[in-house]
């Protein structure tokens, strides 16, 4: 009778009588003492790699200049707010390099609120900036946050959204960005706290408190309510860095209050001259939130608080024909891919900007109004057969918008 076959490890070939432990696989073994020499190497590798990684984003990281030089080409003034933007995350860059390394001196984050009225850019500057970065990026819209338990998206499906964008590699998710636009919306009704239930208001913000200063959140992969039993995932929002955008619409009277109170004295009329009535958004501070109705304990944790200007004449004009991607040329681009030639005669961008100014939509405006007067000619031009060319001239433009029911535009 033939002697039993004595195991042996398929790595180094001892049997298990020469080691203390043989692991059993599918189709081999592996001994103790070449388990924790793989574990070693593992460990060696990944660390290697995680020093590469390290090194390349430091060699390939953005300068705050160079981030804002990005952003001029896309979005027109607004220099403040980029200046902010671009320092804020080039700081999120080096903070993510520091937390690989044991420093005693350690960098916290430097959440941003962006406040402007409606067309300004928010929305474009962050869509813009996500084109650069090397981290995951997600916008948001708190409009459709609401408390626990109630008709609407918890709190944690922020955190899914950035998830899905960085393919459920939590360690990748933790270093991301996230933009919040419509911030305003969840403003308290009044300055007063409630004795009963915000739910989309008050309730919203206390929720959004821990993810702001940092903590660990238990997040449904596939968001909250159609899953009940899905597994959570927990994140880290330490070092996520999350930006705030909103219009806070009205918010400049709370502005002009504040401002009205300072000045007493002899020096009051003085004063009153110096304070530029067209656009009292560049004198927000944080006690305007607060008046506005956001909490105290969330405008702590934005401390980097920024404005944006309302766009005049000039820099609307520049927005319809200058960025990469300006109004413009985007309707040039698809005529092109028809094989025809768009051009626009100068006097119907003035025209364009006489209207979006006299209906104070911002940005917005000009695509509204571009594409009101443009609508006929991309319902024609594709089926002419012999079209090879077409120019959009200025008593065409005024015809198309006195066809259309601009009204509805000035009420939008």
């Amino acid at each position: 009778m033939a002697g039993k076959v004595k195991r042996k490890c398929s790595f180094c070939g001892r049997t298990d009588s020469e080691v203390a432990l043989l692991i059993t696989g599918v189709d081999g073994f592996i001994c103790n003492e070449c388990a924790e020499q793989a574990v070693e190497i593992t460990r060696e590798y990944l660390r290697d790699t995680g020093k590469k990684k390290l090194e390349d984003r430091k060699k390939n990281l953005p300068k705050p200049k160079e981030i804002k030089s990005f952003l001029d080409q896309y979005v027109i003034g607004q220099d403040d707010a980029k200046r902010f933007l671009s320092v804020s995350v080039y700081n999120h860059y080096k903070r993510l390099m520091q937390a690989d390394s044991a420093d005693e001196v350690e960098i916290e984050k430097s959440n941003i609120i962006m406040v402007g009225s409606t067309g300004t850019g928010k929305t474009l500057l962050a869509r813009t900036i996500a084109k650069l970065l090397d981290v995951p990026f997600t916008i948001v819209d708190a409009t459709v946050l609401t408390e626990a338990g109630y008709v609407g998206e918890d709190i944690e499906s922020i955190l899914t959204r950035l998830l899905q964008v960085a393919d459920y590699n939590v360690a990748e998710a933790e270093k991301g960005i996230v933009f919040i636009d419509e911030i305003d919306k969840i403003a308290r009704k009044s300055d007063n706290p409630s004795i009963t239930r915000d739910v989309s208001g008050e309730g919203v913000q206390q929720g959004l408190l821990k993810l702001l200063e940092g903590s660990v959140v238990n997040v449904p992969p596939q968001g909250g309510r159609k899953h009940p039993d899905q597994k959570m995932i927990p994140v880290n929002t330490k070092n996520i860095l999350f930006i705030c955008g909103g219009a806070f619409d009205g918010i400049e009277k709370k502005i002009a209050q504040r401002l009205n109170t300072h000045v007493v004295g002899y020096n009051a009329v003085n004063n009153v001259s110096k304070i530029d009535k067209s656009n009292m958004m560049q004198y927000i501070a944080p006690q305007d939130l607060k008046a506005f109705g956001l909490i105290p304990e969330i405008i702590g944790r934005l401390p980097v608080l920024t404005y944006l200007n309302p766009l005049d004449r000039d820099a609307l004009r520049s927005i319809l024909t200058e960025p990469k991607n300006s109004i413009i040329k985007q309707y040039v681009k698809l005529f092109e891919m028809d094989g025809i030639s768009l051009t626009f005669q100068s006097e119907v961008f003035e025209y364009v900007v006489d209207k979006a100014v006299e209906y104070k939509l911002g940005a917005r405006g000009l695509r509204s109004i571009v594409e009101t007067i443009m609508m006929d000619v991309m319902f024609e031009l594709p089926s002419s057969e012999g079209a090879k060319s077409y120019e959009v001239t200025l008593d065409y433009a005024k015809a198309q918008l006195g066809k259309a029911n601009m009204s509805r535009l000035q009420n939008a």
